[in-house]
């Protein structure tokens, strides 16, 4: 019934964008596509409805403030939630891949490799291939069920890694040594990103002390000053 009300509501793209983006939040995701809209939908109208009955300027505010909830809410619920499960994911893959490629150095298959390493690691990434491996064991192909995880992980590194997976199941390529350029390149863009936040601790500092230790030496100097002041 929900999905009837959505799709008389929404245009069919916007609806499939939504879809796709809940995808990429995995299986923990709390809300449905059909849910999320209906919500954001009712939200909308009750914001703008009481704003422009209870506020003096509700013409004005009604609309700029409904809208910008709107926007903000996909954002926040969806945009920046996506973000962060891509930068876990890929934290969680370096450790996955190394093992993965040193069991597909030992002379297992693709699948099998999958397999013995989701069995050893329990990670978010590795219940995302535990997941491909049971689409297989109900009927799909090894590139069916990686094609259909590619649209669940919000990663291009990940999706490189999965793509090479497939290209090497198809065309029979060296799987090897694709996962350890994967590898390399998480771990460089590790690197990299630690070296970022290093970067912006100066700044941070500089502000910290701004807020509240510039404060607080002025306060020391004119204290003096206050007191006389109020012993008058």
């Amino acid at each position: 019934m929900n999905e009837g009300i959505v799709y008389k509501i929404y245009p069919k793209k916007i609806i499939e964008r939504i879809d796709a983006k809940i995808k990429l939040l995995g299986e923990n995701c709390s809300f449905t596509v059909s849910s999320f809209l209906i919500f954001r939908a009712v939200m909308f109208i009750l914001i703008w409805v009481l704003i422009y009955f209870l506020s003096d300027y509700g013409y004005i505010l009604a609309p700029i403030i409904a809208i910008t909830f709107y926007l903000l809410l996909e954002k926040i619920l969806i945009d920046n939630p996506i973000k962060a499960r891509g930068k876990k994911l890929e934290k969680e893959a370096l450790f996955f891949f190394e093992v993965l490629a040193l069991t597909l150095e030992s002379g297992r298959g693709l699948k099998q490799a999958l397999s013995l390493t989701t069995l050893n690691i329990d990670s978010e990434i590795s219940k995302e291939f535990k997941r491909t491996l049971n689409e297989i064991d109900m009927g799909k192909s090894l590139t069916e069920s990686l094609e259909a995880m590619k649209k669940r992980i919000p990663s291009e590194i990940i999706n490189n890694a999965i793509l090479n997976m497939i290209q090497a199941s198809n065309y029979g390529n060296d799987i090897c040594s694709q996962i350890y350029n994967q590898i390399d390149f998480l771990r460089e863009k590790q690197i990299l990103g630690v070296k970022a936040e290093i970067s912006k601790l100066p700044t941070k500092i500089s502000i910290i002390s701004v807020l509240f230790f510039v404060p607080i030496m002025l306060l020391i100097i004119l204290a003096p000053v206050l007191i006389e002041y109020i012993m008058r």
